[in-house]
């Protein structure tokens, strides 16, 4: 994993989009070779156009890949592979349709972008069978030594035991320097009978993790300093968890780490290049989805004959405690909490009607936020807004749950991507972990990432209720 823009990415699949980047350029120029030869060959085209329908081409396509999570670790089965590729290409090829429309010069014509995808189609099969086996699943993770054998260890061995094909590192050893405190098992520990750094080099390690539970007692500090000095990375516990589960681990979580940890800040450039983001796009999704917007609202009254109304209006907690009214298509029935009592969505909810069960599927219902990112109450991206009553509550029984509303919050999220629909205290504290991974890291870069997954979120109806 490299820190680019303050986001922990994988330098595996950095290289591989990089490469796949290049061979989508190449395939439309090879789909316009192959044309050629049913007919003239122009070079002046060559010239003028193809150098940047091509780059349009791989962006677009590479963009849309992102979209659909190809770019995620857990993600080699050949049946999900080209399902997701088949989206890919769809919506390249829709994005690419508007392109042409503004700017027809660019269009090279169906028969040389018909056939640019089919070899791009073949070509990224191929380099992905290849780049994997080369690879390899299990030589494409670091190698990391953890010193410790008690509780915080024993936090990492139940990571790769819970989430093995999402964690880029093995643990090659657990080094046993506290006595009385061992919980790992046996076989996965050995002792430190001479250099750390000799062992280091023996096993080939990559990675240091020192997760002793009392770095007072028998930390080896000079050995420690002596790999460090000699190219060895080092890392606490928490930055470590930080940078192979992109969140926040509360449960180590301490004020000291927050001091002295990079993040948690952003300039202004930063604050006004993130507003002009959320008023370009939530601007250009409003003039794409009008017609949506329409066919909701007329599915809507025909569904209630007109009784009850479209739209849905709440109390939400946004950026630094204040509240706000966010703005929904109705989902529920007029009077599904006439009691008074705020209850968590849950799955197969009672109170949901039938159109609304579609509009939450597909996250339509979510729309008329956009009109909150517009006003400035909310951003495209940020932890999802709670009600006032949850919050009371979650704050009594969370550590650092108030520092999600640093920032404003968001019609999509870190959390809701990385995390399914929450609706007990242990989806709270997890989402949580996420939430605080976004404020800390808070950045353009990241916003771009985020919108561009939930586009898999949306298409694939993922952890709706």
């Amino acid at each position: 994993m490299i820190r680019l823009f303050g986001h922990y990415v994988s330098r595996l699949f950095l290289l591989l989009g990089g490469l796949e980047l290049a061979l989508l350029y190449a395939c439309v120029f090879g789909g316009y070779a192959l044309r050629a030869n049913f007919g003239e060959w122009q070079p002046e085209v060559v010239d003028l156009y193809l150098h940047s329908s091509a780059a349009l081409y791989a962006l677009l396509t590479s963009a849309s890949m992102l979209a659909m999570g190809l770019y995620q670790r857990g993600l080699q089965e050949p049946a999900a592979l080209l399902v997701r590729l088949g989206i890919s290409f769809f919506l390249a090829t829709m994005a690419m349709s508007l392109v042409f429309y503004w700017f027809p010069g660019l269009f090279l014509g169906r028969g040389v972008f018909g056939l640019a995808m089919l070899l791009s189609l073949a070509a990224l099969l191929t380099l992905r069978i290849v780049f994997f086996h080369i690879a390899g699943t299990e030589s494409q993770k670091h190698r990391v030594l953890v010193l410790g054998s008690g509780m915080n260890a024993a936090r990492i061995d139940h990571l790769m035991e819970s989430e093995p094909e999402q964690l880029g590192f093995n643990v090659v050893k657990y080094v046993r320097l506290e006595d009385g405190n061992n919980i790992i098992d046996d076989e996965k520990q050995i002792e430190l009978t001479g250099s750390l750094l000799e062992l280091v080099t023996q096993l080939e390690i990559n990675e240091i993790v020192i997760a002793v539970d009392d770095r007072r007692k028998g930390l080896p500090v000079d050995d420690i300093l002596d790999c460090k000095m000699s190219g060895i990375v080092i890392f606490d516990l928490l930055t470590f968890f930080e940078k192979e589960t992109s969140r926040v681990n509360i449960d180590l979580l301490h004020p000291s780490w927050i001091y002295y940890s990079p993040g948690f800040h952003v300039g202004v450039g930063g604050k006004n290049g993130k507003r002009a983001l959320d008023i370009a796009v939530s601007l250009l999704m409003i003039l794409i989805l009008s017609p949506v917007f329409l066919l909701v609202v007329l599915a809507s009254i025909l569904e209630s004959g007109g009784r009850d109304p479209i739209f849905y209006s709440q109390v939400r907690v946004g950026e630094d405690g204040e509240h706000f009214r966010v703005h929904k298509f109705r989902s529920m029935h007029k009077d599904a909490e006439s009691d008074g009592v705020a209850r968590w969505a849950s799955s197969n909810d009672s109170r949901i009607t039938t159109l609304g069960a579609f509009l939450r599927k597909t996250r339509l219902d979510e729309l008329p936020q956009l009109y909150n990112v517009l006003k400035g109450d909310m951003s495209l991206v940020g932890p999802r807004p709670e009600r006032p009553e949850f919050v009371l509550d979650l704050e009594k029984t969370i550590p650092y749950y108030r520092e999600r509303h640093r920032v404003k919050p968001g019609l999509t999220g870190w959390a809701q991507l990385r995390y399914q629909y929450g609706s007990t205290l242990e989806d709270a504290k997890q989402k949580l972990q996420y939430d605080l991974y976004y404020v800390k890291n808070m950045n353009i870069f990241l916003d771009l990432v985020i919108l561009l997954e939930t586009v898999e979120v949306v298409l694939m109806g993922k952890g709706a209720r």
